[in-house]
């Protein structure tokens, strides 16, 4: 198949993770036949250096006629003045709303050579598999915003049709899991939280072979750590989704290990690494590219419909965590390219393996 394909790297480390994460799309193009065309565009801090805005009119542009988009990071210590009116994340929160990109989903699985990186004992490790559907463009971050002397705002707004959308996708999601989804609210506090849980209450009917639970967020915040096991798809709101992901994220022994994708009613979505652009290591070639890999997987299979492709990438990424090398995040000492190369190593052999297997498969038939 062809497909076009937009990159924003970003800054910091977002650079070097996606030209690994381009390059292992090139070698599963190659492996299968397929054709994609990279489009790299500014935004975030490099797209301000450049034209004074953190998402320009053309990298939007670029962004909305593409197959799929690839995200670094956006961010860093040049452009994080609170009072500035121009930040780099701003560029984010565009490009989503642009996109309609809605429900971000975010896989957490606890790799078994990895469980000694967590900070929870391995038995409380056990069958962790949880994927979070975070709404995306909805909530207080893109409320109404006021400032004042000595005051401030921040508006939390959501429609039941913002809510309604991004439930149906968690239920879906669930209906090809293990059909349990938990809501997570404070609808014992927040108008907004108690419009979530009446909407996702009455989507739930139409899912009558779909589990529902709801969870405060702060138990949940709390559950997470103690019972991470007990848990398939949950779905909440965009700053509770925000806050919950990254803590989840440490069970996984790292940031760097995890993608992400941020689906809306098309095909095309944007797919990226949950890590930030973490300007310490930016330019020492040490950071850790695997998160944003398995986001080229999800890339693969939401918006380019290639399962096979998918998971031979997940199953490269899947034998080098438990074979090394391994970068520095994860108790290592290999650097970006050296991970990338052992990946696509991976990759190959997978492919080479999978082909005999078909192989020998017609040949006995």
């Amino acid at each position: 198949m062809k497909a076009r394909i937009v990159t924003l790297p970003g800054d910091g480390v977002g650079t070097e993770v996606t030209a690994a994460a381009v390059t292992v799309l090139r070698a599963v193009a190659t492996h299968y036949g397929h054709e994609f065309t990279f489009d790299e565009q500014l935004i975030g801090g490099a797209a301000i250096d450049a034209s004074g805005e953190p998402l320009p009119a053309a990298t939007l542009a670029a962004c909305q006629a593409a197959d799929a988009v690839l995200l670094g990071a956006v961010g860093g210590p040049k452009w994080s003045d609170p009072n500035a009116k121009v930040r780099p994340e701003q560029g984010l929160l565009a490009l989503r709303a642009g996109l309609g990109v809605y429900a971000n989903l975010r896989p957490l699985a606890v790799h078994p050579a990895l469980a000694e990186l967590s900070p929870l004992k391995n038995g409380k490790l056990k069958d962790v598999d949880v994927l979070f559907v975070r709404e995306l463009t909805g909530g207080a971050y893109f409320g109404a915003k006021t400032r004042g002397a000595d005051y401030a705002t921040d508006e939390c707004r959501y429609t039941e049709a913002e809510i309604e959308r991004v439930a149906r996708r968690a239920f879906e999601l669930a209906r090809a899991r293990r059909r349990h989804v938990t809501s997570v609210d404070k609808a014992n506090v927040l108008e907004t939280s108690r419009l979530w849980r009446g909407t996702v209450t009455r989507i739930a009917a139409d899912y009558p072979d779909v589990a529902l639970e709801h969870q405060l967020v702060d138990s949940m915040a709390m559950l997470l750590l103690t019972r991470p096991g007990s848990y398939d798809v949950v779905v909440t709101e965009n700053l509770f989704g925000d806050i919950l992901t990254d803590e989840a994220a440490a069970l996984a022994g790292s940031l760097g290990l995890l993608p992400s994708a941020s689906l809306g009613d098309g095909r095309n979505g944007l797919y990226e690494p949950i890590h930030g652009s973490a300007p310490d290591i930016a330019g020492k070639g040490v950071a850790n590219p695997v998160g944003t890999i398995l986001s080229t997987a999800l890339l693969l299979r939401h918006s380019l419909q290639l399962e096979a492709e998918a998971a031979a990438v997940e199953a490269a990424v899947d034998h080098v965590l438990q074979h090394g090398p391994r970068s520095r995040d994860i108790g290592g000492g290999a650097g970006t390219a050296e991970v990338r190369d052992a990946v696509l190593a991976a990759l190959s052999e997978h492919v080479t393996a999978h082909r005999g297997d078909a192989a020998g498969a017609r040949a006995c038939g």
